[in-house]
């Protein structure tokens, strides 16, 4: 064996040279990978005693994908495209064997192999597009070749992994050896295949396929039509249709220099740095300095669910899902009945898709226990309380739990708001008490807030967002606080965009601002989806605000086919002239002034307020890092990810431009727009919210 380096060596097995990739945790393309690949190659290559090549990895995966902390930046050694031209142009074959997971870059690399073997449970991808970016060393150029464009755009565009029976049947495979076989398989397959002279042909010369794309701008067009839905304001996904076209249609090497081009461009660009900032804050939300990695957890076989509702069958879906049993507990039979049959017709959604067989529905069904008395909780290592949103009624239940619920049991509470030290104080186990704030409808949504009591143990912090994993979760620790994290920087969006239709801008402009920016939907429209009649009461209200104005009318939302817009039968939103009215009314009772407001007013007044709150967010400690907020807002808010969220997004336009303008606005307006104290230190130190971090 010769050591190429430190995570690269060569073997050789009489005529075949074996290349071991040695890269812990995921054998990723860092410099070192790259240089030990690009030197084994040619060495072996010039060795006249090899008759083929092998590239295999140690560990449990092959390449994983390129090292993501270097992208956008200059490379400090050989290039992965200049080590994927020496493999393609090497002498003898090389066949790639792979195991675990060949994504992004490795599979990249497997592509321009003369051949590829791979044990039955390996999984493939081009993931590049999540990142802002699309597979830039030819895989845009090369995959089309192996299985046809139709294909390529769709594993390219999805950035989803697929398996060794797909990869097979397509093209991109040459065989599949057994299971902890892989390095003596992929050894035979070499020999066989020299030893009987076969010709292993390198993608580049495979034009069979291709060749019956030429001109198909159906095939562009549908995959535009797809990209423009699910990466709404995103550049990359148009580059990426745009290469694999050019591999179509042009000689393989324009091709594939066009489409290194095109990628140098995009790797430093905005989007792409949002993107991996938002790829490294998902792993980094998990790490809570005071919470170590072996911190002990509390077991958890079986959840308790209080409230079979919108929010309390959501969840309940959540544990079920993950093969957790679940009792969930009502007030009444019909109650109980109605949650059961939400969650049915939510599965029976589910395998109408082909996302879940019968038999899966039935056995997720299985584990769940309905019961009528809080009694039946007593056996639950968690219980989660999911009521009606008011402190009164949640002490009362927390305090009927906490001599119910046997000892080391997790009590948490789904509340939105409320003051988790309150409601833990209902109890004699408050080191036991913690939020889980889930999103609707929860058995959706990614995010969990995970709020820390004053008293909350460290084993059960653990312990909660060790779960949040399990379920599927991405879970953010945070403080206590009146609406925690999301909900309190939202009702700074709320307030102004309030405040704006009131000063002259029309509801479906600020929605259409907001749109624009890149969230699903704009604060009007999501109110209305909703209902607007979430906390009001007839008896209470005083049309002093637009929702009670509109709830008065009867104008309640979706559900009643009026709210801020009109709604036919199909639910298709159209401005509505009497709520101009009605605004326009109100200001004038109020004494406001009506006005002309252009677009760039309503985005920052919008936004603004937000990163000025997320500013004291953090500086309160109620999140533990700026890219926590972010991860946030992406998460359970709709916050557009490749605009990085909230935090990032100030770092980009650069706090002395936030500042700057809220100084504008509160000389102007007044309450609402006060700098935090954060955001002006940092602002006159030149710093951003990630240099804090740092």
């Amino acid at each position: 064996m010769t050591a190429i380096n430190p995570v690269v060596d060569l073997t050789n097995e009489s005529d075949i040279a074996v290349i071991t990739v040695d890269s812990p945790p995921v054998n990723a393309l860092s410099a070192a990978v790259r240089t030990g690949l690009g030197q084994a190659i040619l060495q072996a290559d010039a060795d006249p005693a090899t008759r083929a090549i092998v590239i295999v990895c140690a560990g449990r995966t092959f390449i994983a994908g390129a090292d993501i902390s270097e992208l956008g930046k200059p490379s400090q050694s050989i290039t992965l495209s200049e080590v994927l031209d020496r493999i393609e142009a090497a002498s003898k074959p090389v066949i790639a064997a792979m195991h675990g997971t060949a994504l992004g870059g490795g599979f990249e690399l497997a592509l321009a192999c003369h051949a590829r073997v791979a044990v039955p449970s390996a999984r493939f991808g081009l993931p590049e597009i999540k990142l802002g970016i699309f597979p830039g060393a030819g895989g845009t150029v090369r995959l089309p070749r192996l299985i046809g464009a139709r294909r390529a755009l769709e594993r390219i565009l999805s950035g989803e992994p697929f398996g060794t029976e797909d990869a097979r049947a397509w093209g991109a495979l040459d065989a599949v050896v057994e299971e902890g076989g892989l390095r003596a398989g992929a050894i035979a397959f070499a020999r066989a295949a020299v030893d009987a002279k076969r010709v292993l042909r390198r993608a580049r010369d495979i034009d069979e396929r291709i060749a019956t794309d030429s001109g198909r701008t159906d095939l562009y067009d549908a995959a535009r039509l797809d990209a423009a839905r699910r990466y709404r304001g995103r550049r990359s996904p148009e580059a990426a249709i745009e290469a694999v076209c050019e591999a179509v249609e042009l000689p393989f090497d324009e091709a594939l220099r066009r489409a290194r081009e095109s990628f140098l461009l995009l790797a430093p660009a905005p989007e792409a740095r949002a993107l991996r900032h938002v790829f490294f804050a998902e792993r980094q939300v998990t790490k809570i300095p005071d919470v170590p990695e072996d911190t002990p957890v509390r077991p958890v076989a079986r959840v308790g669910i209080v409230g079979a509702g919108t929010m309390g069958g959501g969840i309940a879906m959540c544990f079920l899902n993950a093969g957790i049993p679940v009792t969930i507990v009502e007030t009444s039979a019909d109650a109980l009945a109605r949650g059961r049959a939400v969650m049915e017709r939510n599965y029976d959604g589910t395998v109408k898709r082909g996302r879940l067989t019968e038999a899966e529905k039935d056995a997720r069904m299985a584990r769940l226990t309905g019961a009528l008395d809080l009694a039946a909780l007593a056996e639950c290592d968690l219980v989660i309380e999911a009521v009606f949103e008011t402190m009164e009624v949640k002490r009362d239940v927390f305090a009927r739990l906490d001599r119910i619920a046997k000892p080391g049991a997790v009590l948490a509470s789904n509340t939105s708001y409320l003051d988790i030290d309150v409601i833990a104080a209902a109890t004699g186990r408050p080191e036991s008490v913690c939020g889980m704030h889930f999103f609707s409808p929860a058995n959706v949504m990614r995010l969990l807030e995970v709020v820390r009591g004053a008293k909350t143990d460290k084993t059960v912090v653990a312990t909660v967002m060790r779960l949040a994993r399990r379920i599927g979760k991405i879970a953010v620790l945070v403080g206590v606080c009146h609406g925690f994290v999301g909900n309190r920087m939202l009702a700074q969006r709320q307030r102004e965009a309030n405040r704006l239709i009131l000063e002259g801008a029309l509801p479906w402009d600020v929605d259409r601002v907001i749109y624009d920016f890149g969230f699903p939907m704009g604060p009007f429209a999501m109110s209305d989806l909703a209902g607007l009649d979430i906390g009001w009461q007839r008896e209470a209200s005083s049309s002093s605000t637009m929702k009670e104005v509109l709830c008065e009318m009867g104008r309640r939302g979706q559900k009643t086919g009026a709210g801020f817009y009109d709604y036919d039968a199909d639910r298709t939103a159209r401005p509505a002239p009497v709520v101009v009215d009605a605004i326009r009314a109100l200001a004038a009772r109020k004494g406001v002034a009506q006005r002309t407001i252009d677009d760039t007013e309503i985005l920052e007044r919008c936004v603004h307020p937000m990163i000025n709150e997320g500013a004291r967010i953090l500086e309160e400690g109620k999140a533990l890092r700026a890219s926590d907020i972010d991860v946030v807002w992406i998460n359970g808010y709709g916050w557009p990810a490749h605009r990085g969220g909230p935090m990032f997004h100030a770092d980009e336009i650069g706090l002395g431009v936030v500042l700057e303008r809220l100084r504008h606005y509160q000389s102007r307006i007044g309450h609402g727009f006060e700098p935090a104290p954060l955001l002006e230190r940092l602002a006159a130190e030149g710093h951003g919210f990630s240099d804090r971090a740092r």
